[in-house]
């Protein structure tokens, strides 16, 4: 291991922005841990971030451009690149062509892809898969504040004696800030309502659970607004002096009835009490709000509250927008959403055009927004798209109506995706691939969710031919014949044209404005510590609208009259559910970094329906089922995980699995494609579905030493620390276990064999050069091993595997609860069991659990009421 000063850099996860430290040892491998002296986690990290070193293998990675599947150099790729966006723009015009790219892209790759299509292509056509997490939040901020201005910081969720977390489930999407707020509730009581149909792990803090129906935020806080009004709680001097729109909005929120909501009276006005009794009130809204037809709305509803109540911009009270990717922030502030100019600016303001394109000496500019996500797919599909390029994002799985959008990347014309891996479902339907660096690579900058601007620095070398994302947008951008406004040396000389640039928001009276970094030196930039924008002459850091100024053309905050509408796809006989997706504790987006870790898929190692026992049992669904899920718009098979913590009617569904992983257990399909209309941002909480029982004439569960993909309708694939391991399901029974077996696992070894056939039970395992290399089990009914047990057999002498179960002599620690310490669920049970009186820090304390991100903390103390429950009864 390397015995030099760790490198200092930001985990390329969540929003929250954690630091890390990173120590390389010279073979290809990190260390990673929390570095103590960043603001947004002091050393804390969480399962995904602990995992780190473990994604950085090379192996799967694209180390060479790929022009139409064979290997090219860049020279050949680049200019077939440029030549056909040439081409495509000089038949058709700058709106045939589009860029859709990623909030994992650091803020200078983002500045040079946006600079080179609004700027210089002259197109608006330029969007992000931010679109699909914070949309919603950047409109809802422009329609009150006037710029997509976050206002608080992190500080304030420990300053607030109120936390209202409204679709946040922030003990598994930002595991940091929920231990945050977890220890700031023990050490001075702050108090913590969840909003969420769902019951999940965040509620286990939660002094006060709203468990509303779907869709109706927007009810809710208009309630909440009335009560505060007939409370004496609204600001009247704060109102009086700095909002417009108050009375139009308490007009509005009148015609709503809270009762919407499905909530009881009990439960609203315990909530709308507590509310207007604070004056400390934090109000923290993530993807359960945006993710809707009417998520700007819903919005607009929570900011009203605060507006009305002038609970904004002070130490622990505002408005807070936590956000789903690393870099979503950045991107919303070089302008990479397509209603966006750089730096915060309006493309549909003349004088903000005419200045952003002499700043650039553009030959001309965006004159009016791109298409968002699903237009521009839509545009794709009729043909008016004709050159796409696709940059570190996967939308052929996370696009609404996923099916779709895929057929229409692989129709296009011309479509280039630059990625780590040309294996992904997006990869395999490009003409040309490009070889970016990853994370570990990269060097530049990142803006979490409270606007501290973090530096990502390289640890590792880039890898064969990758290049950075920013160097090949450059490249391209020479190539098309803009060679001087693309000659960058490096990432430092990115920064400081975009923080120079920024000083036009501050002449505009905007609130992004770092150009006081415009100056920083190479050195400087390479020794850059965490910190918060705005940085300039006139601000720095801190909060914003505190001081009542607002950067609407009044000055004064707008409060938005909104309504209560319902999901845009209705139930019906065929459809009666609603569909909610989401995340999973230990993985990310489509799995791409998360899955090459195999602790991290062992807590939940499969796709799955979460769904309550009333829906299970009037469907005839039994836990460890399969059920076949459809929609309008496509169809999954996930498995059935039976739940009273999801809401009855609606089902829950994650969203990581691809064609690489678990091809018909793709969520996206199911997903329709319906946006709200001020935000673009698609509904992904509340789409209507059909489910019924899949009848598998068999289920299976397999090891391997290496990757396969097995002829079956059903299978989903996971890694173990010396293979893969699979589920599998069938609706044909194979004449020859055996034959089949060799096939899939690509073996011609005997197998050792088992079979019942009375029972219906097939067990095979092989072995090559007297070591484990596969092994299946099959059974008519969802299969019982000891499944982590017989993965760790992978390339171990084993004498017999086919009992599948560990001897007495060799405890089983279970399913993994915690995936930060590899701790399993029999070990935590032996723990609870062998402890008089236990409680959660005492089990923590015994067996690690729960001691590092703290985000299985709540599993651990379900399984500790368990006992206890069984305990009492016996």
């Amino acid at each position: 291991m390397s015995t030099g000063s760790p490198i200092r850099s930001t985990c390329p996860y969540c929003g929250v922005g954690c630091g890390v430290l990173l120590a390389p040892d010279g073979a290809g491998r990190l260390a990673v841990r929390g570095d103590p002296d960043h603001p947004a986690n002091r050393g804390r990290l969480c399962s995904k971030g602990t995992a780190l070193g473990e994604t950085v293998a090379l192996d799967g990675r694209l180390l060479t451009p790929l022009v139409r599947g064979a290997p090219a150099e860049w020279d050949d790729a680049l200019a077939l690149v440029a030549d056909r966006f040439k081409t495509t723009i000089a038949e058709h015009g700058p709106d045939s062509v589009a860029f859709y790219v990623s909030g994992q892209l650091l803020t200078e790759d983002y500045y040079v892809a946006n600079k080179l299509m609004k700027g210089f292509i002259g197109s608006g056509n330029i969007d992000t898969n931010s679109r699909l997490c914070m949309a919603s939040a950047v409109a809802g901020h422009r329609r009150a504040f006037g710029t997509d201005t976050v206002p608080g910081i992190y500080d304030d969720l420990e300053e607030a004696d109120l936390v209202v977390l409204v679709g946040s489930n922030m003990a598994w999407c930002h595991p940091v800030l929920f231990q945050r707020l977890a220890a700031a509730r023990k050490a001075r009581g702050t108090r913590v309502v969840v909003v969420d149909p769902r019951r999940t792990a965040t509620c286990d803090i939660a002094d006060l659970h709203l468990k509303l129906k779907t869709g109706t935020d927007v009810a809710l806080f208009n309630g909440l607004l009335g009560h505060l009004h007939e409370a004496g709680a609204i600001d009247s001097a704060f109102v009086t002096d700095h909002v417009d729109g108050f009375e139009t909005a308490l007009a509005a929120a009148a015609t709503d009835h809270a009762d919407e909501t499905g909530l009881s009276e009990a439960a609203l006005s315990a909530f709308f009490r507590m509310f207007a009794a604070t004056e400390k009130v934090v109000t923290v809204f993530s993807q359960g709000v945006n993710q809707s037809t009417s998520g700007t709305d819903k919005v607009n509803a929570i900011l009203n509250c605060h507006l009305a109540t002038g609970r904004i911009g002070k130490p622990g009270s505002g408005p807070f927008s936590v956000t789903g990717q690393p870099n979503a922030m950045g991107g919303r502030e070089v302008g990479g959403l397509a209603n966006m100019l750089a730096a915060h600016l309006d493309i549909e303001n003349p004088e903000h055009r005419s200045a952003v394109r002499s700043f650039w000496q553009a030959p001309g500019i965006a004159e009016a927004p791109g298409l968002k996500a699903v237009e521009m797919f839509r545009a794709v599909r009729d043909g008016k798209i004709k050159a796409l390029w696709i940059a570190c994002t996967n939308p052929a799985v996370t696009m609404p109506e996923a099916g779709a959008v895929a057929e229409a990347i692989r129709a296009c014309d011309f479509v280039v995706v630059s990625d780590l891996s040309a294996e992904t479902d997006t990869g395999r339907l490009a003409d040309v691939v490009l070889p970016a660096t990853g994370w570990g690579e990269k060097d530049g900058t990142v803006t979490n969710s409270d606007r501290t601007i973090s530096r990502q620095r390289p640890a590792l070398p880039a890898p064969g031919q990758a290049r950075p994302d920013w160097a090949i947008f450059a490249e391209v951008g020479r190539r098309m014949g803009w060679g001087s406004a693309f000659d960058y040396r490096g990432p430092a000389e990115i920064f400081r044209e975009h923080a120079a640039l920024s000083g036009l928001a501050g002449r505009f009276g905007r609130d992004f404005d770092i150009s006081g970094l415009a100056d920083l030196g190479d050195a400087d930039y390479a020794a850059m510590e965490p910190i918060r924008w705005p940085v300039s002459a006139a601000r720095s850091g801190g909060r914003f609208f505190g001081d009542g100024r607002f950067f609407t053309e009044t000055g004064r905050a707008r409060m938005i009259a909104v309504h209560q509408k319902a999901p845009a796809a209705k139930r019906a006989p065929r459809y009666p559910y609603r569909l909610n997706t989401g995340r999973v504790r230990d993985q990310w987006h489509t799995m791409t970094r998360t899955a090459r870790a195999p602790r991290l898929s062992r807590h939940l190692a499969e796709p799955f329906l979460e769904i309550h026992p009333a829906d299970a049992e009037a469907l005839g669904l039994a836990p460890a089922d399969l059920a076949r899920v459809t929609s309008p718009s496509g169809e999954a098979i996930l498995r059935v995980l039976v739940s009273p913590d999801a809401a009855k009617g609606a089902p829950f569904a994650p969203m990581h699995w691809t064609g690489e992983t678990a091809p018909a257990a793709k969520v996206g399909p199911l997903v329709a494609a319906a946006t709200d209309p001020i935000s673009g941002q698609p509904e992904s909480k509340a789409g209507v579905v059909a489910i019924a029982r899949f009848e598998a004439a068999w289920y299976g569960f397999a090891v391997s030493a290496r990757p396969v993909a097995p002829e079956c309708r059903y299978w989903a694939r996971m890694r173990a620390e010396a293979g893969w391991r699979l589920e599998l399901a069938g609706t044909e029974v194979p004449e020859d276990w055996g034959r089949w077996a060799q096939d899939m696992f690509g073996t011609d070894a005997p197998p050792e064999t088992y079979a019942d056939a009375g029972r219906g039970l097939t067990r095979l395992a092989f072995h090559e050069a007297g070591r484990l290399v596969a092994a299946l089990f099959v059974a008519p009914e969802p299969v019982a091993v000891a499944r982590d047990f017989v993965a760790a057999q992978l390339g171990v002498a084993v004498p017999s595997l086919l009992a599948a179960r560990p001897g007495a002599d060799l405890p089983d620690p279970g399913p993994t609860v915690c995936a930060c310490m590899g701790v399993g669920r029999n070990q935590l049970i032996e723990a609870i069991q062998g402890a008089a009186g236990a409680d959660l820090e005492r089990v923590c304390t015994a067996t690690q659990a729960g001691t590092s991100c703290g985000s299985c903390r709540p599993e651990i103390a379900a399984l500790i009421e368990r006992f206890s429950i069984r305990e009492a009864a016996e």
